[in-house]
């Protein structure tokens, strides 16, 4: 019964048999969205999904590891619990820092599209250290932190660009 919650946990449910290509590409874009649902239609306070968001993070230590015998692969393209964690990290930062603005949901929308973009885009091009992570651990460590560093390329890229407009702009 738990290693099937397992499995289901890290493949975020819906991403477990249903879609066979892009799936990591697919879990970002519903992250983005469900994040935006649920701090904006739903109005979950920021700090309570944080928290939650820690506690997928941790559990999902527990949840790969045991997972991680059924696949084949090393990192296995069903697994997308990580990149539910890394597109979270640029998303919730900004609704912490930024929850005094007041911006309008196509706003919001706009950035967290450009989030979501600097994340695949890291993500995808491995830049160093997510390609260093990715290749020397191959457990769950590896499968985890390699989206956590480029959710932080993204909120980098995001306060590069911020500075850049105070000053330059």
């Amino acid at each position: 019964m738990i290693n099937k919650f397992n499995y289901y946990f890290v493949t975020l449910f819906i991403f477990a048999d249903s879609i066979q290509k892009f799936r990591g590409t697919w879990a970002s874009l519903f992250t983005t969205l469900f994040l935006f649902f649920i701090i904006y239609i739903i109005k979950i306070p920021v700090l309570i999904i944080a928290l939650l968001i820690l506690v997928i993070f941790f559990y999902s230590f527990v949840a790969i590891k045991s997972c991680l015998k059924d696949f084949k692969d090393d990192d296995p393209q069903e697994i997308v619990v990580d990149e539910f964690i890394g597109q979270s990290i640029p998303i919730i930062l900004y609704e912490l820092f930024h929850s005094d603005r007041i911006n309008s949901n196509i706003e919001v929308l706009q950035i967290y599209f450009w989030f979501f973009l600097l994340f695949r885009l890291f993500d995808g091009l491995k830049p160093f250290p997510i390609d260093y992570i990715d290749k020397k651990y191959k457990n769950t460590f590896g499968i985890i932190f390699d989206d956590i560093l480029a959710g932080i390329y993204v909120v980098i890229c995001f306060i590069l660009y911020m500075v850049g407009k105070t000053f330059f702009f």
